[in-house]
């Protein structure tokens, strides 16, 4: 494969419709030098996959506020493994309890950055976990 940015799709799904933080991540992963795919508001789990996959997406960074995330994120999970994609590294942030971290992790999601999370964090994760995808 030929040397090519990092390629992420930054989403918002159901009815959340607080965007601005994931706009915030999505500025800081591009200026990292990564393309990002912004899907926009109110995605299903089946329209942020696909995207990913038509956009040869590395991974998929979610955003919840709306207390969703226990039903969203393992669909997104779901729909991943069902197309066949789930090599693409699928990670989230928002108002997520320390409990529900623990079982979205076991369910499949890479990793959860809760409000507050260093830019650079989530930088460094996102360069070294799709990076790997991105490589193979």
């Amino acid at each position: 494969m030929a040397d090519r940015p990092l390629r992420v799709v930054v989403a918002k799904a159901g009815l959340d419709g607080h965007d601005r933080g994931a706009k915030v991540i999505a500025r800081a992963l591009r200026d990292a030098g990564m393309e990002v795919i912004y899907t926009g508001l109110f995605q299903t789990p089946e329209q942020i996959v696909q995207t990913a996959i038509q956009e040869d997406a590395d991974g998929i960074g979610l955003s919840i506020l709306s207390g969703a995330h226990m039903t969203l994120f393992p669909l997104i999970v779901e729909q991943l493994k069902a197309q066949g994609a789930d090599d693409i590294v699928f990670f989230g942030g928002g108002t997520i309890p320390p409990d529900d971290v623990v079982a979205l992790k076991a369910a499949g999601v890479k990793a959860i950055f809760t409000p507050g999370a260093p830019l650079q964090d989530i930088i460094d994760f996102v360069n070294a976990e799709c990076g790997k995808k991105a490589r193979t």
